[in-house]
C-alpha cells in the first residue's frame, strides 16, 4: 500500500467511472424503488426486463473490450491513427450487436419474460406481471441505440485517460431520470399518470440526454482528443488490424454475453422456488449493483493502467503493479461489505411489498455482501489477464466456468435438494473462490504479459 502514485492514478481513472456507472445503476435503482411503490407485480416485471437488458448491455461491453485492449496500448504508444481505428471498429461491432439485440427482444421478448414466471406464488399475479413487463420492454427498446453510442464514445475517452466527460453525462442522465420518473410514474405537474410506462419513458429520455452531452463535449475538445479529428471521413478499418481485433475480441464478446446469460439463467433457476424469490433478489440486486460499480470500475482502471504499461514495454513494472492493484481492490471491497450489511435491514423498507419479500431481500443482500471481497479480487484478476490479450483464457475462466460449473451446481441444488434458497445462493456464490485461486496462479506465472501493438508492428 506504499505506492501512492499508482493508487492515485487508479483512483483518478476509477472514481469518475464509479460515479458514471453508479449513476447508471442509480437510474435503475430509482426506477426500481419508484415502480416498487406500485406493487410487487410492477416491481417484478421491471426486474425481469432489467435482467434481460443486462445481458444486452454486457454484450455491448464485451464488443467494446476487444478494440479497447488495442486502444489502451495504442494510447500508451502515442499512436493516434491506431487509436482512431479502434474507435471506428467499435462502431461496426456495436452496430451489429444492436441490430441483433433489437431483433431478439422484438420477436422473442414475451417468451424470454415467460421463463421467469413459472414459479408458484400466493401473492404475485403472473399474468399482471407479464402485462407490465411487455409494456416496459416495448418502450425501453428505444433507449438501446443512445446507450450503445454513449458507450462507444465513453470507452474511448476512458482509454485515453479521460473519464470525466462520461461521468458528467451520467450525472445529467440521472437528474433527467429522477425528475421525469416523478412526473410520469405518478402524474405530477400536469403530466399523465403512466406507471410502469412512465418509468420506461423517463429512462429512455435520460439515455438520450447522456448521449448528447458526451458527444457534444467530446467534439468541443477535439484539440485535446485528437483521435476525433476527421474521425468520420471514413469508417473503414485496415483489414489486418480489424482481423486482429476480431480475433482478440470475439472471445471477450462471447464471454460477456454468455456470462450475462448465465446470470440470467441463474435468476430463472432461483425463480422456480417461487416468484417471491425473484422479487427478493430484485431488491438485493438493486442495492448491490449500486455498490459493485466500485470494484468493476477499479477492475477497468487496472486493465487500462496495466495495458498502457504493457504498451510502453515495461513488463516487470506491469506485473508488480498488477499485484498491488489486486490487493488494493480487495481491501476496498471489505469496506463495501461492511456498508452493505449495515443497511441490509433498512433498504427493503423502501418497497411497497410483502414482509416475506422484504425478508428475502435482506438475506440476499447480506449473502452477496459477504462475497464482495472475492468479487473485487476476481475482477482485478480478470482485467489484468485481459490487458495482455489473453482473451481465450478469460473466456474459459469466466463464462465457460459459469455455464459448466456455477449453473449446473445451482440446478442440482434447486431441483434435487430441499436446501433453503439462501444456502443454495451462498454455495453458488462460493464457486468463484476456485476462479480466484486459478487466476492468481496465472498472474503469478506471468503468462498474460505481452505487448500486442509492438508485436503487430
Amino acid at each position: 500500500m506504499r505506492d501512492k502514485t499508482l493508487y492515485k492514478r487508479a483512483l483518478m481513472l476509477a472514481v469518475p467511472m464509479m460515479i458514471q456507472n453508479g449513476i447508471t445503476n442509480m437510474v435503475s435503482l430509482i426506477d426500481n424503488v419508484m415502480v416498487g411503490s406500485l406493487g410487487t407485480e410492477a416491481m417484478t416485471a421491471v426486474s425481469i426486463v432489467g435482467q434481460l437488458i443486462f445481458v444486452f448491455n454486457l454484450a455491448i461491453f464485451g464488443g467494446l473490450s476487444g478494440p479497447g485492449i488495442y486502444g489502451a496500448q495504442y494510447f500508451g504508444q502515442n499512436n493516434t491513427e491506431g487509436f482512431r481505428n479502434t474507435f471506428r471498429m467499435k462502431h461496426w461491432i456495436c452496430g451489429i450487436a444492436l441490430l441483433a439485440g433489437l431483433a431478439v427482444f422484438i420477436f422473442g421478448g414475451e417468451t424470454l419474460i415467460g421463463l421467469y414466471l413459472h414459479g408458484e406464488s400466493n401473492t404475485v399475479d403472473p399474468k399482471l406481471t407479464m402485462h407490465y413487463a411487455k409494456q416496459y420492454l416495448s418502450i425501453m427498446l428505444a433507449g438501446l441505440p443512445p446507450f450503445v453510442i454513449t458507450q462507444i464514445y465513453a470507452s474511448s475517452l476512458r482509454e485515453s485517460g479521460d473519464s470525466v466527460k462520461p461521468m458528467v453525462g451520467g450525472l445529467a442522465s440521472v437528474a433527467v431520470d429522477i425528475v421525469l420518473n416523478y412526473m410520469l410514474i405518478y402524474g405530477r405537474f400536469g403530466f399523465p399518470e403512466l406507471g410502469v410506462r412512465g418509468a420506461a419513458i423517463a429512462t429512455v429520455l435520460a439515455r438520450f440526454a447522456e448521449m448528447l452531452i458526451v458527444i457534444v463535449w467530446a467534439f468541443a475538445r477535439k484539440k485535446k482528443h485528437t483521435f476525433l479529428q476527421g474521425i468520420y471521413r471514413t469508417l473503414l478499418v485496415p483489414k489486418e488490424l480489424a482481423g486482429m481485433i476480431i480475433k482478440k475480441g470475439v472471445p471477450i464478446f462471447f464471454n460477456e454475453f454468455m456470462w450475462a446469460g448465465a446470470m440470467a439463467a441463474l435468476t430463472q433457476c432461483y425463480s422456480t422456488r417461487g416468484l417471491e424469490i425473484v422479487a427478493g433478489l430484485n431488491i438485493s440486486n438493486a442495492l448491490c449493483n449500486l455498490l459493485n460499480v466500485v470494484f468493476v470500475a477499479l477492475g477497468s482502471a487496472v486493465g487500462i493502467l496495466i495495458g498502457q504499461t504493457l504498451g510502453a514495454s515495461q513488463y516487470e513494472k506491469a506485473q508488480k503493479d498488477s499485484f498491488k492493484l489486486m490487493w488494493f481492490t480487495g481491501a476496498v471491497c471489505v469496506v463495501l461489505m461492511a456498508a452493505l450489511i449495515a443497511v441490509s435491514g433498512v433498504f427493503p423498507e423502501f418497497y411497497d411489498t410483502s414482509g416475506e419479500v422484504k425478508w428475502y431481500g435482506q438475506r440476499f443482500i447480506i449473502i452477496t455482501a459477504l462475497y464482495f471481497p472475492v468479487q473485487g479480487f476476481l475482477n482485478a484478476l480478470y482485467f489484468t489477464l485481459r490487458s495482455g490479450g489473453k482473451t481465450l483464457v478469460t473466456f474459459l475462466f469466466d463464462s465457460v466456468y459459469s455455464w459448466t460449473v456455477t449453473l449446473p451446481v445451482a440446478l442440482l441444488l434447486c431441483f434435487l435438494t430441499n436446501l433453503s434458497i439462501f444456502w443454495v445462493y451462498a454455495i453458488v456464490q462460493s464457486a468463484d473462490i476456485i476462479k480466484v485461486i486459478v487466476g492468481y496462479v496465472l498472474i503469478k506465472k506471468g503468462v498474460w504479459i505481452s505487448n500486442l501493438v509492438e508485436e503487430n508492428a
